[in-house]
């Protein structure tokens, strides 16, 4: 069934650990109902302005944050990101450089953009990449199938930013305090499916009742 009056709508941010945390069960609710629902992924602009700097400046609560996020989701933050970034201190962490990744990678496949923010996520948080090198992006675009260097310039170009920039103020608008929050749009009616860490069977069964929902929409029951 292909639904087009169910939207469902994610908000994150690729440096969020809690939506690390979420990502296995984004990309498996995803995968499962795709051809069904609408899936729109939004950046939110968690750490910008004055809120990006050092990541030394809050390596010790990552350090306690990062085994709860994985006692509880199962995750695992790789050995390249806890010595060589998070106990060397000195990476800026701002949401930009990666929020601009996924807005530019939306310019090209809209359809892939939830697997590769799951992608610019596990490359953070495990593979232990430098968030501020464009170059880095560029090789995880690749796995798509797009050309390296054409994605790094579109990266660092106006469109892009604009398209971030419309991102962060849509999450702002739908009044989105915390990330991942996750927002089911059937027909005329908006839920909140999620607002933090949900288990993949929670919502799973939350996804059943609103394909049932917007089946009774359309038949007028």
């Amino acid at each position: 069934m292909n639904n087009n009056q169910i939207y469902i709508y994610y908000f994150f941010d690729v440096l969020c650990g809690w939506c690390y945390g979420f990502s296995p069960v984004i990309q498996k609710l995803h995968e499962k109902y795709k051809y069904d629902m609408r899936f729109e992924i939004f950046s939110g602009g968690m750490i910008t302005g004055e809120r990006a700097g050092p990541i030394g400046q809050v390596a010790a609560y990552i350090k306690d944050a990062h085994k709860t996020v994985e006692n509880t989701t199962g995750v695992e933050f790789g050995e390249a990101f806890l010595s060589k970034v998070l106990e060397e201190g000195s990476t800026v962490f701002s949401s930009i450089p990666p929020s601009l990744a996924l807005s530019t990678f939306k310019m090209f496949q809209k359809e892939n953009a939830i697997p590769f923010a799951g992608i610019l996520q596990k490359a953070v948080y495990y593979d232990g990449i430098d968030p501020n090198d464009y170059e880095e992006y560029g090789k995880y675009a690749a796995l798509f199938g797009l050309d390296k260097k054409v994605f790094v310039e579109q990266m660092k170009g106006g469109q892009a930013t604009a398209l971030m920039e419309k991102e962060f103020g849509m999450t702002h608008q739908a009044g989105v305090q915390g990330f991942p929050t996750l927002v089911a749009a059937v027909g005329p009616e908006m839920y909140v499916l999620t607002r933090g860490y949900a288990p993949f069977d929670k919502l799973d069964a939350v996804f059943t009742k609103i394909l049932e929902l917007a089946d009774a929409q359309k038949t007028g029951g």
